[in-house]
């Protein structure tokens, strides 16, 4: 009866001993934060953050990511968290297109879309019929002519919505500018380069990923007031509430952030309003 009594005792502490070691190991896990990001500034911001979310007990995982499809796809597939590289337009026409379930946790920054020319110092000096070369995705279609219609080069069509114009919602343009949308966003700098068309337009994070620097080197900026174009914080539906999630995106919007990237970024890029 005692060796019963002691076997059973053993197997009972031994059943104790597995489960705390697997209770463990899963708050372990549950207290790091796994994070696809752009590499600039995204992934520079987020390297902000680590000290500030290990005082919260979180560590900070960044995997860098330099394509506009795969941080979707890892999160959607469950291989990392959150990912910090995408505004909201671009957001809710990728979750219309692939059917994700995601939702914003919130906005981050805004980088303002610049017009860059090596040929000339400012849109008035444009001639008759320049070409203007923006990037391949059509979803930034949307932003890039609006930002020309609010400096005055072209006027969209009655009605439309900013965020889905497309070249073809050109009402009015004076210039007869011609427009060039067969390169993709990362290789837009490599045409600024080459000297290519008359101006280019440029992603914030591309033109700073290449050493540019929007609030010098391009000739127009866009403006921030009204913005729609918020970098947020993507997650899973399900994970939204998580008490990691509101560590993250706490910390991305504290004062401590806001300030590093106003002081780094000197306007090329911009925290945005909760």
């Amino acid at each position: 009866m005692k060796k019963l009594f002691l076997a059973a005792l053993f197997t009972v502490i031994a059943v104790f001993t597995a489960a705390c070691g697997t209770s463990s190991s899963e708050e372990g896990e549950n207290q790091v934060i796994k994070v696809g990001a752009s590499p600039v500034p995204h992934a520079e911001i987020l390297e902000e953050a680590k000290p500030l979310l290990k005082e919260k007990g979180y560590e900070l995982e960044i995997v860098e990511f330099t394509d506009y499809v795969l941080p979707n796809k890892s999160l959607e597939e469950k291989e990392i968290d959150a990912n910090y590289f995408q505004h909201i337009p671009y957001l809710e026409s990728q979750k219309a297109e692939h059917g994700y379930d995601f939702v914003n946790a919130g906005g981050i920054h805004i980088e303002p879309i610049g017009v860059y020319s090596k040929k000339y110092k400012s849109l008035e000096e444009l001639p008759e019929g320049a070409t203007i070369i923006m990037s391949s995705s059509v979803a930034d279609h949307g932003r890039m002519l609006s930002m020309l219609e609010e400096k005055g080069l072209i006027k969209l069509k009655d009605g439309v919505e900013k965020t889905e114009a497309t070249i073809d919602d050109i009402a009015e343009n004076p210039k007869n500018l011609q427009f060039k949308a067969d390169i993709e966003a990362p290789f837009l700098t490599k045409a600024y380069e080459n000297n290519e068309g008359d101006a280019i337009l440029i992603n914030g994070n591309f033109a700073l990923d290449a050493g540019l620097d929007p609030s010098k080197d391009a000739i127009a900026l866009e403006s921030p007031k009204d913005n729609p174009y918020v970098n947020v914080i993507a997650v899973r539906s399900e994970d939204k509430d998580s008490e990691k999630i509101k560590a993250l995106v706490e910390v991305l919007q504290s004062e401590e952030i806001k300030e590093f990237i106003n002081s780094k970024y000197q306007g090329s890029v911009i925290p945005a309003a909760e």
